[in-house]
């Protein structure tokens, strides 16, 4: 577990993104901050991360496993960071360990990223009813409790205008199939946002959650007919396309930065406009499902 030297920070900027200079305002010039969750570069957190990092953002980043630091370093590493922490938010003291660490090479932080969501995936697929007590809490605990320990450990940390943000989905709010314990965990971590900002109000730190369309990452894979709910989406939100990482990058930079410095306790829904339809497309193709396991969707005239 190592730190930026002095040296790295002045020269930051080299090391930030390849099109820094040409292609960014910068304006998380002079920031840092912390991103849990990242899994691979195809994941919501890393989309985030990197357009962060194009506006001069230093970033830390954790890791849950031995087995995600082998994928983590090397994005972190490439981004110039080599502050990169192991943070198991379902063990009791972690992230608590993973702040006290973070203060010895950074007292203060502009920033927090909280990308985390886990649920059994044999449960994210049937009927709700299904779900298992153990699946339940776990699920609670994972997607939604650790939200609230991240923000409560990185509060002595943020001055005024900082600002964290966390990722959610519309199932959240509408019934979507095979959501189960998830729908519930991100309901709750929606609410959990909103009196987290009142807490955190205070202080002048804003908090605020990004809810994210359908898009093909490593945690949407064990969803239960996932191509199907992705499908739909594009074929029904009023920008009739999907949502891709560079969609969310760029939200997360807005609420992140200066720009929304007034803005708290908000969902921002970035999903092509999805949340506000209220029935299928008239120029919508119908959808019919795989005859044997309902894992892909196959569009119709």
């Amino acid at each position: 577990m190592m730190g930026l030297t002095e040296s790295k920070r002045s020269d930051m900027s080299k090391h930030v993104h390849p099109d820094h200079d040409q292609n960014a305002f910068g304006l998380m010039k002079g920031k840092r901050g912390i991103i849990l969750g990242v899994a691979n570069a195809h994941s919501l957190a890393w989309g985030i991360a990197e357009h962060l990092s194009r506006n001069g953002a230093e970033i830390a980043f954790t890791y849950p496993s031995e087995i995600m630091k082998k994928r983590v370093e090397p994005l972190a590493q490439s981004m110039g960071s080599d502050l990169i922490f192991p943070c198991d938010v379902s063990q009791e003291g972690d992230v608590e360990r993973t702040f006290q660490t973070l203060k010895q090479h950074w007292p203060t932080i502009d920033f927090v990223v909280h990308s985390i969501s886990f649920s059994d995936k044999n449960e994210l697929r049937g009927d709700f009813l299904d779900l298992s007590r153990e699946n339940f809490l776990n699920t609670m605990l994972v997607s939604c409790y650790s939200f609230i320990d991240v923000a409560k450990h990185a509060k002595p940390m943020m001055a005024p205008g900082a600002s964290i943000v966390t990722l959610s989905y519309y199932g959240a709010e509408k019934v979507i199939p095979h959501y189960n314990a998830m729908a519930l965990a991100k309901s709750a971590l929606e609410t959990s946002v909103q009196y987290a900002a009142e807490d955190l109000g205070k202080k002048g730190i804003r908090v605020n959650t990004l809810s994210c369309g359908p898009i093909k990452t490593l945690a949407a894979s064990g969803i239960g007919d996932f191509h199907y709910i992705l499908q739909w989406n594009q074929n029904n939100a009023p920008l009739r396309r999907s949502i891709t990482l560079d969609d969310v990058g760029k939200s997360a930079l807005y609420i992140l930065s200066d720009l929304s410095s007034g803005v708290t306790g908000e969902t921002l829904h970035v999903d092509a406009g999805y949340h506000v339809v209220g029935m299928k497309a008239k120029d919508a193709k119908d959808i019919v499902l795989a005859p044997k396991d309902g894992a892909d969707a196959v569009a119709r005239a």
